[in-house]
């Protein structure tokens, strides 16, 4: 066969195509031929169809076997846009097609070459030719306009039922595309009181009367994405995980001024999303501002908490001295207030690949993004009057003396903001807490060696009579 001819066919399987992305399908098209003549056409239709298999290469064959009045497609061209799939090109080795012009290239489930090649096994009994490449950028730009179109009407179904207030920024979804060991889907919430239309967002995953929820709350600067190594541990033990963004971090809505951050608004926001969600045998998992606000929410709702998992963290009852590394880290806040996030976390965990260390810098694309970042740092409580300090007075009274569930404590020893002496001064506070698991190469963000930890965890919650970790 010419290549003028194939490119003659390949436009007619375009055409094809056309008319799938027109009735929202993903726009491939196919078209047999034998004999110098179009026997059958198939355009991609798994959605209309509810059909897994409803690939247009498969639509195509049936409706040339009909044709033909024969299983076997003994001397006929098959031509698709997009390369085959491993169903589609197992298809055409059984209807043992004499050949398979395809267009664009597909790197993730291409079976003609890309990801695999079924077609070049010489052990298969019918071996079928194969040309790829034919009006390969015509192909590729047709999906690739029908995939642009689609997620802007997605971003704009989005913003439709979560619009985006005129004081707050939100990341673009682009900047969270490709992210490593990060597969969830977000979820938002925007009707929550206190967020007055504020979006937030959170990860939700596993079963919703799972009979223990992980509740992980993140600190600053990071975001949800911290959890990523502990949460498919909770996953797999058959648990619900929920880790939210607060405000001003993650995929959340980002209020533009500094003043918007305040302990006590924080604070309800989480308590309003427990109630929403209904979460009940919690594990608090906290961490920097994760604790100082997390801590202060069983005051509130007792009931609905059994464990806690608290890392390097504190309770600012605004009546002791802060640690003389967060008054350090503050000071650096001042004095540098772009820093690079991803650069922060690398310092401490020189394990994290530069894939990572952009994830974390992804939702801050420039420095209007940074009101949480300059804010935080300054909303620690330091004096008895402070917002916040009354509150975690009485949360330290509930740890001390009320609290009734079981607590693990895990430090990072290479920590210089909230290092091994703050945490044994918490533990003390938590009734009934052992002495702390100390990772002796983990600094601040000890979820970065989450797997071990969320191990530990797991099996030290599930057992009610095992007593403490061991170090």
């Amino acid at each position: 066969m010419s290549a003028d001819a194939d490119t003659h066919w390949m436009r007619m399987a375009l055409a094809e195509a056309q008319a799938a992305a027109q009735a929202g399908e993903v726009p491939v098209g196919a078209i047999v031929v034998k004999d110098g003549q179009v026997i059958a056409t198939g355009r991609n239709a798994p959605v209309q169809g509810h059909d897994p298999t409803a690939h247009a290469e498969i639509v195509a064959l049936r409706a040339a076997a009909q044709r033909l009045s024969n299983y076997r497609l003994d001397g006929c061209s098959l031509y698709v846009t997009l390369e085959p799939c491993a169903m589609c090109s197992g298809a055409m080795l059984h209807a043992r097609l004499a050949r398979v012009v395809y267009g664009a290239v597909e790197p993730k489930t291409g079976a003609a070459g890309s990801v695999l090649n079924l077609f070049g096994h010489a052990e298969i009994n019918h071996q079928t030719e194969v040309v790829g490449g034919v009006l390969a950028d015509e192909c590729g730009s047709l999906l690739s306009g029908f995939f642009t179109q689609r997620r802007r009407q997605q971003r704009a179904e989005a913003l439709a039922r979560h619009p985006l207030r005129d004081d707050a920024l939100r990341t673009p979804d682009a900047a969270f595309a490709h992210l490593p060991g990060y597969p969830w889907a977000p979820q938002y919430v925007s009707d929550l009181p206190s967020l007055a239309g504020l979006r937030m967002h959170t990860l939700d995953e596993g079963p919703r009367d799972a009979p223990r929820t992980w509740l992980c709350l993140h600190g600053n600067p990071a975001w949800s994405y911290l959890y990523r190594r502990m949460l498919p541990i909770f996953l797999a033990a058959g648990d619900r995980v929920v880790a939210p963004d607060l405000i001003g971090f993650g995929k959340s809505d980002k209020p533009k001024k500094e003043g918007a951050h305040q302990f006590d608004w924080h604070r309800q926001v989480l308590l309003e999303l427990i109630e929403r969600l209904d979460l009940r045998n919690v594990v608090l998992v906290v961490q920097d501002w994760g604790g100082i606000l997390g801590l202060t929410l069983p005051v509130a709702m007792p009931e609905r908490f059994a464990g806690l998992l608290v890392m390097n963290t504190l309770l600012a009852t605004g009546d002791a001295a802060l640690p003389a590394g967060f008054v350090a880290w503050r000071a650096m806040c001042r004095d540098k207030p772009l820093y690079g996030v991803g650069r922060l976390l690398a310092r401490g965990n020189p394990h994290l690949t530069p894939a990572e260390c952009a994830a974390y810098d992804a939702p801050f694309p420039d420095r209007g993004y940074r009101a949480a970042l300059r804010a935080f740092p300054e909303r620690v409580p330091q004096a008895v009057d402070a917002p916040g300090a009354a509150v975690s007075r009485a949360a330290r009274d509930f740890w001390q003396h009320q609290w009734q569930g079981r607590s693990l404590m895990v430090v990072g020893a290479q920590d210089p903001v909230l290092g091994l002496p703050t945490m044994r001064a918490l533990q003390q506070t938590i009734r009934g807490c052992p002495e702390p698991v100390v990772l002796p190469d983990a600094g601040h963000f000890v979820q970065e060696h989450g797997e071990a930890v969320a191990a530990r965890a797991v099996e030290y919650f599930s057992f009610p009579g095992a007593g403490r970790f061991a170090g």
